[in-house]
């Protein structure tokens, strides 16, 4: 049975503000199919039944949870665009290393980091190209909304098909090993990184500084006031001389006057524009 126009209008206001997705008018099919099969799962007999008990619920509850699982996108893969994997390797982890030399200590955000790929592989490239780093602090976070897929990277354990989506086959046999059909990740790279439940529309709590945030392919969902929001929350936990790595479908231009683009080799990153403005000829390689 299609999703009724007032259960459909209820989800979208309640994934806005929750969550900050924008469902358009027109996703009723989309919403139907991402919501029934929680619905089975959890023994009702329709999406009104589910959203009728939903809303009786007080505050937000399990079920809450299970619809903002079910809509958010979780799509990822390892060393994923690889372009911005090649600039980490070769520009930006050099820099950051010489310049926390004598704190010995660094720390990568990876926000919406999904099922954890993202924060895994930059845990990788580490091990393989900086071995000068190996007795340093080295903080890799990996926050996301669904906490579904949050569990998922905790457990590090991974399918085939997921193994086979960017991860070239020496790291695969280095870093993993095989459980019947699925691999799963080793613990001296499972202890490099951790991961939390987080909503970027909502208070974020601790977090150390940065000197690296990738929040990549994401906030092409929101409007632009969050986009804005966030990433003057972002400016807040980035070291002043840190980067900033969004998708290559995103920008700061037109939203947020106070980032500076970054062109290194075939990537374009973000730095505060306050460094920019104290070091206008530092910022634009090739």
């Amino acid at each position: 049975m299609p999703i009724s126009p007032s259960d459909f209008e209820y989800i979208r206001e309640f994934a806005r503000e929750e969550a900050a997705i924008v469902l358009e008018p027109g996703k009723e099919y989309l919403v139907q199919t991402r919501l029934e099969p929680i619905v089975k799962e959890e023994g009702y007999d329709s999406i009104a039944s589910y959203l009728s008990k939903m809303r009786s619920e007080r505050g937000f509850s399990s079920m809450h949870s299970k619809v903002i699982d079910a809509l958010t996108t979780n799509e990822t893969l390892f060393f994923r665009d690889f372009h911005p994997f090649e600039t980490l390797k070769s520009e930006i982890l050099p820099e950051i290393i010489k310049r926390r030399s004598q704190e010995k200590k660094f720390a990568i955000w990876s926000a919406a980091s999904s099922t954890g790929q993202e924060a895994y592989s930059i845990a990788m490239l580490i091990l393989e190209n900086f071995p000068q780093v190996a007795n340093w602090e080295v903080e890799i976070v990996g926050t996301d909304l669904c906490s579904k897929a949050v569990n998922k990277a905790q457990e590090g354990l991974y399918s085939q098909l997921e193994v086979n989506r960017g991860l070239p086959l020496p790291l695969l046999a280095k870093y993993f090993k095989q459980e019947e059909k699925q691999w799963r990740i080793k613990e001296d790279l499972k202890r490099m990184v951790s991961f939390r439940q987080m909503n970027l529309i909502q208070n974020w709590g601790s977090l150390p500084t940065f000197d690296i945030v990738l929040i990549r392919n994401v906030m092409i969902y929101f409007e632009v006031e969050v986009k804005r929001r966030i990433l003057g929350e972002i400016r807040k936990v980035l070291h002043p001389e840190g980067y900033l790595f969004l998708g290559a479908s995103e920008t700061t231009m037109n939203i947020d006057s106070d980032w500076q683009p970054v062109s290194v080799g075939q990537s374009v990153l973000y730095q505060s524009k306050l460094l920019a403005d104290q070091n206008p000829t530092d910022l634009m390689r090739n």
